[in-house]
């Protein structure tokens, strides 16, 4: 379907938040801070698991990805939401509304496949200790981790080009702060019911199945922890799992609540806070519970920093 006798949108608007200039100045000023705090958080991650030795392991190998993801993840988002808030027409082009919609299926998708593999390694590690290293090989590490990014691609690709394949003919005013399929998608103007069905089976597929195999690896490394004899013991598995158990928690707890939830119950107004939390927030708290809840990376970071010091 072409746009016969109307005009194709060529940009959209972005609603945002709100069109008040105090309240807009104060989100500036409050994103930016949270958005540097995420890029200093997961970069120093990501430098600590790669200069300490102590750090190289496959559990760290991986945290080490997620926290490039989230950084990625992110700044698919946050800079051009602040470049919103800082200007009075939030605008963004056909073409860049699309690229930002490719980058976000990418990295979300990328992020559930990886917690997913990470869910895998914290099962050899409880359920299989005795192996863990011959199990858990450096080439397998990095297969795992590539499979993590890569199955990012098909899913953003598809939904990608099938979204902006579709006539835009009429409205262009996007009720969100960034390129989202839903909002995006109740512009097209034609019957979307072929595409909504492909991005059900997609959201079963990318998100669902990843989570299935997280529960089936819980579901083991649970049972094997409560038939641990020492109390001490069952202590000590936990606590290596439990950042990844809050860290999965939330992430697959927000992005549930948009794209499982019936349309009907879903408000504009809900939907931004939602979004806000697993694109602009869950980042920014993964490498704050990874550091506080793990003696070894607290240290990892004390050194490196002391490391710094005495160098200058």
């Amino acid at each position: 379907m072409t746009c016969e006798n109307h005009t194709t949108v060529t940009e959209f608007i972005l609603l945002g938040f709100t069109n008040n200039a105090e309240m807009q100045v104060s989100l500036f000023i409050f994103f930016l801070v949270i958005y540097m705090v995420t890029l200093l958080g997961n970069f120093l991650i990501v430098t600590v698991t790669s200069v300490d030795p102590a750090l190289h392991t496959p559990m760290y190998f991986f945290l080490q990805n997620l926290s490039l993801l989230d950084a990625c993840f992110t700044s698919v988002m946050v800079p051009k939401m602040l470049v919103d808030l800082a200007s009075p027409r939030k605008i963004i082009s056909f073409v860049g509304c699309g690229t930002q919609m490719y980058f976000f299926f990418f990295f979300g998708s990328s992020e559930c496949f990886l917690l997913s593999m990470m869910a895998y390694d914290r099962f050899v590690a409880i359920c299989n200790p005795l192996r863990y290293s011959v199990i858990m090989s450096r080439s397998l590490c990095w297969w795992m981790a590539i499979v993590s990014w890569m199955s990012g691609v098909p899913v953003s690709m598809l939904q990608t080009a099938w979204m902006m394949a579709l006539p835009f003919c009429g409205p262009n005013t996007v009720d969100h702060f960034f390129c989202d399929g839903p909002p995006v998608l109740k512009l097209v103007t034609q019957d979307t019911t072929m595409y909504e069905m492909q991005a059900v089976a997609s959201t079963l597929l990318f998100i669902m199945f990843p989570f299935s195999l997280i529960l089936v690896s819980y579901t083991r490394i649970i049972t094997t922890i409560l038939g641990m004899p020492s109390a001490t013991g069952r202590q000590k598995a936990f606590s290596t799992c439990s950042s990844h158990l809050i860290v999965v928690s939330l992430f697959y707890g927000t992005t549930s609540l948009t794209y499982l939830r019936p349309k009907s119950h879903q408000s504009p107004e809900s939907k931004k806070l939602v979004s806000l939390s697993y694109t602009v927030i869950t980042p920014m708290l993964n490498p704050i519970i990874y550091s506080l809840r793990n003696n070894e990376v607290k240290g990892a970071v004390k050194r490196t920093i002391t490391r710094k010091v005495l160098q200058k």
